[in-house]
């Protein structure tokens, strides 16, 4: 008897865990889904004229636990699936309060004891859309590389050199919801009122 009520609770609790997530609109006029520490969304029109990505896009982001000022994020990670040709791309923002990106110094990602992946500025990391604090890796392959390896591990390190300090900041991210938020912006690239 002990055992059965020991099933039901462990059954009661997994079917209560955020684990399977459920796609939701919400009022900001896109629709979202949460993936474990990812958060993705579509918006409900495709501006195919828009001068940056988020007219014609579906993207999908975590952020560090350290906070600025402004209670979000100091470091963000944001993977990007183009509505229009399928194109996907990896950037990371950096919004810490009194932090500028070293562009001299390289940016270093890795995947637990794995060599680190060494990108310089602006050859290997670029700003898009007239942003400053926003980096995306400059050659599809490896974007597509390092996307790979995102959806097989459960974390990544950045390792990010910062202006006036000596030793770069290392930065974990979580990769928990990485799949699934690659299936939802396929699934809900093309959901929108015009198309």
């Amino acid at each position: 008897m002990i055992a059965r009520i020991g099933i039901a609770f462990i059954l009661l609790v997994a079917t209560t865990l955020p684990g399977a997530a459920e796609p939701f609109h919400h009022p900001f006029g896109e629709w979202r889904e949460y993936n474990r520490d990812w958060l993705a969304a579509c918006p409900d029109a495709i501006d195919e004229d828009a001068a940056d990505y988020y007219g014609f896009s579906c993207f999908a982001s975590t952020g560090s636990a350290e906070l600025n000022a402004a209670g979000l994020p100091a470091y963000k990670l944001t993977l990007v699936h183009n509505r229009l040709t399928g194109a996907r791309d990896v950037a990371l923002t950096v919004a810490a309060d009194n932090a500028m990106v070293d562009e001299t110094r390289p940016l270093l990602i890795a995947f637990g004891t794995e060599k680190p992946e060494s990108l310089a500025f602006p050859t290997d990391l670029e700003t898009r859309s007239a942003t400053a604090n926003q980096y995306f890796i400059a050659d599809p392959e490896r974007s597509a590389r390092i996307l790979a390896g995102m959806v097989e591990r459960n974390a990544m390190t950045l390792t990010i050199p910062i202006k006036g300090e000596l030793m770069p900041r290392p930065v974990r991210m979580s990769l928990r919801g990485v799949s699934a938020s690659l299936d939802f912006m396929a699934a809900y690239a093309r959901r929108v009122a015009q198309y």
